[in-house]
């Protein structure tokens, strides 16, 4: 407390000073619009910085949990999506999907090889989360492959870019139909094969998912043509596509259940 008072004892006329000019421009800012209008201003860019920088931080900071968010939004935007596109309605809200054919759940990609002939990814869902053989796997950019082995938590994907992969993708423009294999050479392009010779095929052309098979609803992007050229044969195009999806580059994806797989899968045995 002494040592308050004696600064303030040595240092009286400077204090006195601030004080007497504080009260200036108080005075000046309350008597003089122009000057109380460029205050207000600078108060306000001041506080401005101030309250963007801390909330640029808090951001940051809530980065994962936004993502989450995010993340399960587009979910539930698929299932809508995909299911109003199987039955035709378009008049249900989410809650209100009788007869749903497509369950989305997600998961986080927590191995991923694309550098091997058959690669195969790991997720940290499994059989506790309802994961099954044969669930469709994609991301917000197209699809990325189907789920093989499960265990209690986690899960193995066949890559698209696996040589033992065949899904059924089709020209979107015209929908004939063919399949998706990988050559094992270069992780960003897939090929599409035994499109027959009388589709019109043009670069820049989008691949999609046909629907065929009971993994995959219809229409999930895939990519577009690179090149092509037709077989020895001359009946066939082989198509090469480059992939939407980054297969190098995985984080999240969204798992497929079909419902109605056992039935297909029963139907076809029969």
């Amino acid at each position: 407390m002494q040592q308050i008072i004696n600064f303030i004892i040595r240092n009286k006329n400077f204090l006195l000073f601030l004080l007497l000019f504080s009260i200036s421009i108080l005075f000046t800012i309350q008597s003089h619009s122009y000057h109380r209008s460029k205050f207000i201003n600078s108060a306000n860019f001041l506080s401005g910085g101030i309250y963007n920088s801390a909330h640029k931080i808090s951001t940051y900071f809530n980065l994962k949990s936004q993502n989450q968010l995010l993340f399960e939004e587009n979910k539930r935007l698929k299932s809508l999506l995909y299911n109003l596109e199987n039955t035709g309605h378009f008049t249900y809200s989410d809650s209100l999907l009788l007869n749903k054919s497509y369950y989305f759940s997600n998961a986080q990609v927590i191995k991923n090889s694309y550098s091997a002939t058959d690669n195969v990814l790991l997720i940290n869902k499994g059989t506790n989360d309802s994961i099954q053989q044969d669930f469709g796997v994609i991301t917000t950019k197209g699809i990325v492959g189907i789920v093989d082995k499960t265990s209690g938590n986690f899960a193995n994907v066949i890559s698209i870019l696996n040589s033992t992969s065949s899904i059924s993708a089709q020209l979107k423009k015209t929908s004939h139909y063919g399949s998706l294999t990988w050559d094992a050479k270069n992780p960003a392009l897939v090929q599409l094969k035994d499109i027959p010779k009388i589709a019109k095929v043009l670069v820049g052309d989008t691949i999609v998912t046909s629907g065929q098979s009971s993994i995959f609803p219809k229409d999930i992007p895939i990519g577009v043509i690179e090149n092509y050229n037709l077989d020895a044969a001359e009946n066939y195009y082989e198509i090469n596509v480059a992939l939407f999806n980054d297969m190098t580059n995985l984080e999240y994806v969204y798992i497929i259940k079909n419902t109605n797989k056992p039935e297909i899968t029963n139907l076809l045995n029969e």
